[in-house]
């Protein structure tokens, strides 16, 4: 049960870490060149945390990153990310790797991509990349993406559910459904996105969170999964499994 998002901002940061130490989920990833990256960081030192790679927007973190991908002002192009060349997401995704790795004074758990930007088969090969070389498992979204990183040696999740939109994703009801349908066998990803309302950035899920949140931390979502014989893991697990293979 991974939460995105942690040092986004510190409203955000706050309610995440809330979720991950009194509430059911059980990793998350950590953007490393956001406003609240270094406190953040600070805050979640011990947790299982992996990389939230961003290759969407603020500032890249390789020093080398080309000023044709930059935008006007220096930044990072999400709107331009599908014609990265793979060497340089490879280079950034090392890159903000390792910058984790300072702030938070520990290893990655794993590595997942700042809204799937995985998708777009340069970025995915340049995370493998990085992927492969650290032993890092990587999320997977879908069956295709699934099979492209095992074909390269990476390890990932065997099934993944969790989305964001205008309505709070994780609600009560939605909560319960997925427990009741989740497959029999293989680790699933749960993406979620728990926090407080974000004070600095300004993004489309804001007030959602607060309602992942207050699912996650309440009672009945332990019982739930109790009921339902599902023990929450992190990334870990994918470490020692065997399951880099095609």
């Amino acid at each position: 049960m991974n939460a995105d998002d942690l040092g986004y901002d510190p409203g955000i940061t706050r309610g995440l870490l809330q979720a991950l130490r009194e509430g059911v989920v059980s990793s998350a990833t950590l953007l490393v060149n956001a406003p609240d990256s270094e406190a953040a960081a600070r805050q979640a030192r011990g947790l299982a945390i992996g990389l939230h790679l961003n290759l969407d927007r603020g500032a890249p973190v390789a020093p080398g990153f080309p000023r044709e991908w930059r935008t006007g002002d220096g930044g990072l192009d999400g709107a331009r990310v599908a014609a990265l060349p793979a060497d340089v997401v490879e280079a950034e995704a090392l890159a903000q790797l390792e910058r984790l790795e300072r702030l938070l004074g520990q290893a990655a758990t794993h590595l997942d991509v700042h809204k799937h930007l995985h998708r777009h088969p340069r970025v995915l090969e340049g995370v493998a990349r990085v992927a492969r070389r650290a032993g890092l498992p990587v999320r997977s979204i879908d069956a295709e993406m699934r099979g492209a990183l095992r074909a390269r040696g990476v390890a990932t999740n065997d099934h993944f559910v969790g989305e964001s939109g205008e309505a709070a994703y994780w609600t009560p009801e939605r909560f319960a459904e997925a427990l009741a349908s989740l497959p029999a066998e293989g680790v699933t990803e749960w993406m979620c996105h728990p926090g407080h309302l974000p004070g600095l950035v300004t993004t489309r899920y804001a007030a959602q969170r607060e309602v992942e949140r207050a699912t996650f931390v309440d009672a009945r979502a332990r019982e739930s999964l109790e009921q339902a014989g599902v023990r929450p893991t992190d990334f870990r697990i994918l470490h020692t499994a065997g399951l880099t293979r095609a």
